[in-house]
């Protein structure tokens, strides 16, 4: 038995459609009732693409394949029942009818512009993502610098 304590690894999806993303609204404590990405954990011998993939279809009912990695965010009080990681896929619909299923109690299309308030740290990623569609695909982390100037002449 190990005694190192490691953060848990997790995946989240970003689905656009025109100007809205689709959120679920948990079904299940933490922020039972909260809208929130669709994802969730890794299980062990999965890649995270394909995490993201089975968390997606098992919470929506919608085939989707990965376009882009948003970023990797860690931070340790992200999720109020341990230390997770995460990595946020940008994907695609390819496939399915949405239907929420298994931890959703809802999907909601959302207004990118209007979230401001979402389950763990979905908030600040949904911002990330709006500076991430124009800039040319930054890639993001927990605490990146997020200033307006990004001195690109490393």
């Amino acid at each position: 038995m190990s005694s190192y304590r490691n953060p848990t690894p997790t995946v989240d999806a970003i689905l656009q459609k025109g100007s809205k993303v689709l959120m679920v609204r948990r079904k299940k404590d933490p922020f039972k009732d909260t809208l929130a990405l669709p994802g969730g954990f890794v299980n062990e011998g999965e890649t995270v693409e394909d995490a993201m993939k089975r968390e997606v279809m098992e919470e929506t009912a919608l085939e989707v394949e990965p376009i882009d990695i948003l970023g990797v965010y860690s931070d340790p009080h992200r999720d109020p029942r341990m230390h997770t990681m995460t990595v946020v896929f940008v994907a695609i619909i390819i496939g399915g009818k949405e239907k929420a299923q298994d931890d959703a109690a809802s999907l909601e299309w959302v207004e990118l512009a209007g979230i401001e308030k979402a389950a763990f740290d979905h908030a600040q990623i949904l911002a990330d993502y709006r500076q991430w569609k124009g800039n040319a695909g930054s890639t993001y982390w927990s605490t990146k610098r997020r200033s307006t100037q990004v001195d690109r002449n490393y």
